[in-house]
């Protein structure tokens, strides 16, 4: 195996152990609330959603997600060094 497979195995194991998933998890629903309000909050308050607002909303929530799992990732290699 690889040194780069082995290193996207030990990220995702680092995204995916419970604490690390609790907290952007939050993350990604505080924010994703927040653009989704922002961006798309007219629309859905006059009715006029459609199938594309529904990705863009669904957009609010993955961004941040991986992001915040960036962040973790980042932090966690920092702390290795």
């Amino acid at each position: 195996m690889t040194a780069t497979a082995l290193d996207w195995r030990a990220a995702l194991s680092t995204c995916r152990s419970p604490s690390n998933l609790r907290k952007t998890v939050r993350i990604a629903l505080v924010v994703g609330c927040v653009l989704t309000l922002i961006n798309q909050g007219d629309v859905i308050a006059r009715g006029d959603a459609t199938s594309l607002t529904v990705v863009k909303i669904c957009l609010n929530f993955v961004v941040p997600f991986v992001v915040s799992n960036l962040g973790v990732l980042a932090g966690d290699r920092t702390a290795r060094s």
